[in-house]
């Protein structure tokens, strides 16, 4: 099967309905996999997956899962997830949304739609992961020794240098921080972390109060509509615009978060701090 190019796709301007013709149909285990030529479909990306597939249907079928697939120009092998043997990007591959169902969708044109209220709750966890990561970013900044890279606001990107996984949840996320000896080396104090750490979480979340009550901007600069064109999402806040690299769904502006409260646990060895994010409209 010959794919005639990437997958553009609508999602990182909100959309969340959209009609294309269908260009091509994969196996997905005992499922298929529909591959069209414009979708509002947010897919999983296999190289980060902390945003999970939209939900919805396409064609009337309801989509179980969505991936991200690639396929080489000029060749016919559909390459999945985990299975595609190249970077995200890599040019003369052409990048694709494929939408799973557990029967064969029908007709050569399709009607999408994506569950807005899925959507929605992913897109706030998501804003609201950008913003807590940034406020904990600030609240940590004292316990730097050494300079590092520092995020959009100024501060030492403790996110940046020490995340190690991160997952976005409907209304919410989870972020997982290494403080090993590497993080040290680089400058980090993690003596009296645990004993400092209600101050920390009350320090960030009275920042994320003030975000959301100042309504700042929430918007994503896109320089194209193919899946892997390079996004970066930006949010105007009182100390200054911020720009943080970002493939997911957004909020428009901070005030419809509602409120965001962030929760800090320390792991018992103290390798390991996580943060948890609630949104609450």
């Amino acid at each position: 099967m010959e794919i005639g190019g990437s997958t553009l796709v609508g999602y990182p301007a909100g959309e969340v309905r959209g009609r294309s013709a269908v260009v091509g149909t994969v196996p997905v285990g005992d499922r298929y996999g529909t591959i069209v030529a414009e979708t509002p479909f947010h897919p999983l990306d296999h190289t980060w997956p902390d945003q999970p597939a939209d939900e919805g249907t396409i064609g009337g079928l309801a989509v179980v899962d969505c991936v991200t697939g690639a396929v080489e120009e000029g060749g016919e092998t559909v390459h999945l997830g985990g299975d595609i043997p190249v970077r995200r990007g890599t040019p003369g591959w052409n990048w694709l949304v494929v939408h799973v169902t557990d029967g064969p969708v029908p007709g050569r044109e399709v009607e999408l739609v994506v569950d807005e209220a899925r959507r929605r709750a992913l897109s706030a966890g998501h804003t609201a992961c950008h913003l807590t990561a940034l406020a904990l970013n600030a609240a940590l900044a004292g316990r730097w020794r050494k300079e590092i890279p520092a995020d959009g606001l100024g501060h030492p990107d403790f996110d940046q240098t020490a995340i190690t996984s991160s997952r976005i949840l409907p209304d919410g996320s989870q972020d997982v921080y290494r403080l090993g000896k590497s993080l040290r080396r680089k400058g980090f104090t993690a003596e009296g972390l645990a004993e400092d750490l209600p101050e920390i979480a009350q320090r960030v979340n009275d920042r994320l109060k003030a975000w959301i009550a100042a309504d700042a901007p929430v918007w994503i600069d896109s320089p194209g509509s193919e899946l892997t064109a390079r996004r970066t999402w930006h949010c105007g806040l009182p100390e200054g615009e911020v720009a943080i690299p970002c493939g997911g769904t957004h909020l428009s502006r901070t005030s419809r978060l509602g409120s965001v409260t962030a929760t800090l646990e320390l792991s018992g060895d103290g390798s390991e701090l996580t943060m948890h994010t609630v949104v609450g409209h």
